[in-house]
């Protein structure tokens, strides 16, 4: 496997420091929203986000390729791809939620090896890498050992995430889990790799959305995939499903499994 370089984590870890400083000097203030072209909402707070982080990134690694929620791609053929959403949960950060978080993901031909959740408002911070365990705040971490989903909680960012047939196997899980908690945006899968959730279930998300989750989940025990149980990449599709553990996830890609999907 491609090791990966220290002065990369570092990048990294600089990267989301500097999102924490520009993001909370917009938080909670007099804030403008704008719609993209797909409706998602957008505000100055993500774009000066972006713009700095993917300075600081490509003046550090100019021969690195970039992908950005705001901006866009930048040398795609390269085999080091940052991949980067400034505020995940930007209706959450426009109303006020501190749910709100900063996603960074590094990967190498295509597979996940660095990820970061940040939750600069929180003072949280979750950094997973390839084959070492992940921390939280600097500490180890680890998910539950819960090891059915009828002992599980599921967290949801928003039933809108879900069309027809998304929703029809989302309820076929979810209705057989203790319970079923909406809201969180990335938090919930920080709190799933710090044992506190066992499921989280989404849809409708894009590549910056779930490859920083990838390595942070899989160093903490967790199991992470889309719905058919296939490996996340830049090319999988939006539905994604992060488990406490291998037994769990087995059993509710089976739930989900029992819905007609697309």
């Amino acid at each position: 496997m491609q090791k990966l370089p220290e002065t990369f984590i570092e990048t990294a870890i600089q990267a989301v420091d500097q999102a924490r400083l520009i993001t909370a000097r917009y938080f909670r203030s007099e804030l403008a929203v704008d719609s993209k072209s797909d409706r998602s909402p957008v505000t100055v707070a993500d774009q000066e986000t972006e713009q700095a982080l993917k300075n600081l990134i490509l003046d550090r690694h100019p021969e690195h390729g970039f992908f950005g929620e705001e901006s866009g791609t930048e040398n795609t053929s390269a085999p080091w791809q940052w991949i980067l959403d400034p505020i995940d949960g930007t209706k959450s950060f426009a109303s006020g939620k501190p749910t709100f978080g900063t996603l960074v993901a590094l990967l190498f031909e295509n597979e996940p090896l660095l990820g970061i959740i940040d939750h600069g408002i929180l003072d949280e911070r979750w950094i997973g890498i390839k084959n070492r365990p992940t921390t939280f705040n600097g500490q180890p971490c680890a998910t539950s050992k819960t090891s059915a989903v009828a002992r599980s909680s599921l967290c949801v960012t928003t039933p809108d995430m879900f069309d027809e047939s998304a929703m029809a196997a989302f309820d076929q899980l979810s209705c057989q889990c203790q319970f079923r908690v909406f809201g969180g945006d990335c938090h919930s899968y920080g709190l799933l790799a710090s044992g506190h959730t066992e499921i989280v279930c989404e849809a409708d998300l894009k590549a910056y959305d779930y490859l920083a989750l990838v390595p942070v989940v899989e160093g903490a025990g967790g199991v992470i995939s889309d719905w058919r149980g296939d490996p996340l990449n830049r090319d999988s599709g939006d539905r994604v499903l992060a488990s406490a553990n291998l037994s769990v996830h087995r059993e509710a890609i089976q739930y989900l499994r029992g819905s007609h999907l697309d």
